[in-house]
């Protein structure tokens, strides 16, 4: 079912980690705060101070002791922000062979792009939540094994909406381009199929964009993520509705290019329960219910023995009560 990973394997996934999580944070940090310039513009015979974010120019002020300390604040803590962020990226871009070598890259080279890509742009951990077959790659790191491959094998990945979480006013490159214009950032072969829920690039990865059911699905209009004109609708799903109330979980993996990735997903509790619901379905393939019932065993023993989880915790209260007693 899984192998446990070596201490060196282990020390050198743990060394890697920190080094991308302390970069993770530069990143946000200069994203969220010094993503903008501060330049001087000459108007009117007199100099103001203006924060420049792309096209968008917001005045601080005419020229004073102030604003001159402002700007020279603002610019030293961005150079050396920049500087932090460079240091670190070099470090992870120089441990990526090492990683290689010690066998830990394990999240497909796409998958891993993608989820990088969502990261970037704020939506992965807030509105998008990795479901199915890759999360098996959160939950193995996070316990230090490898499932056998057979648990892995999946092309394509599907991301859980939480609808009720409107995108913020800061998220401007999501709601203009949508899901589908940042999946052609990753591989500008990806198209939307007739379904609409689904994109396709060149070499048959699918992404998935699902959601659960609303209340009144047949009355009301379909939810839409962003303000793109063309984009994925989100498919609405039967038994999606727990899993949005269940516990999150966070886990740094390795991509097999032998960098970091962060995913967030659903907690391995709620996983393996959703792949017991699964294969009890009359209408799930025999093919398929074989494959929920040997994942859902794995994540389980995962969840049990390496990770400390209880399936008689309150945190999993929303979950259908039937299924808690199976295991």
């Amino acid at each position: 079912m899984f192998t446990e990973l070596t201490a060196e394997q282990r020390r050198q996934f743990v060394d890697a980690t920190q080094i991308f999580e302390a970069w993770r944070e530069a990143d946000r940090s200069f994203r969220h705060s010094y993503r903008a310039s501060m330049r001087w513009k000459r108007v009117a015979g007199r100099d103001y101070l203006y924060r420049v974010s792309g096209k968008v120019a917001h005045s601080l002020g005419p020229r004073t002791p102030e604003t001159e300390a402002i700007q020279s604040r603002y610019t030293a803590q961005r150079d050396a922000l920049r500087r932090r962020k460079a240091g670190l990226e070099g470090k992870l871009t120089g441990m990526a062979p090492l990683n290689r070598a010690h066998n830990l890259g394990r999240l497909p080279e796409t998958a891993a792009r993608i989820l990088r890509q969502f990261d970037k742009e704020g939506l992965l951990g807030k509105h998008l939540f990795v479901v199915g077959t890759h999360s098996l790659f959160a939950y193995e790191a996070a316990a230090g094994v490898r499932f056998e491959s057979g648990l892995l094998t999946s092309e394509d990945i599907d991301l859980l909406w939480d609808a009720r979480r409107r995108l913020s006013l800061a998220l401007v490159d999501v709601r203009k381009e949508g899901v589908l214009g940042l999946l052609r950032r990753v591989d500008h072969s990806f198209a939307a199929q007739p379904n609409n829920y689904r994109a396709v690039n060149d070499e048959g990865f699918f992404v998935d964009l699902i959601r659960p059911p609303e209340i009144h699905e047949e009355q009301t209009s379909s939810p839409k993520l962003s303000d793109a004109e063309e984009d994925l609708d989100a498919a609405a799903i039967r038994g999606l509705s727990w899993l949005i109330h269940a516990p999150k979980y966070a886990q740094v993996v390795m991509g097999t290019d032998g960098k970091p990735v962060w995913v967030s997903c659903i907690d391995p509790r709620a996983f393996a329960l959703h792949k017991l619901w699964l294969a009890d379905q009359p209408d799930r393939s025999p093919i398929k219910k074989r494959r929920d019932l040997e994942q859902a065993r794995a994540v389980t023993a995962i969840a049990q023995s390496y990770l400390g989880l209880s399936f008689k915790s309150k945190e999993l209260s929303a979950l259908p009560r039937d299924l808690l007693q199976r295991l």
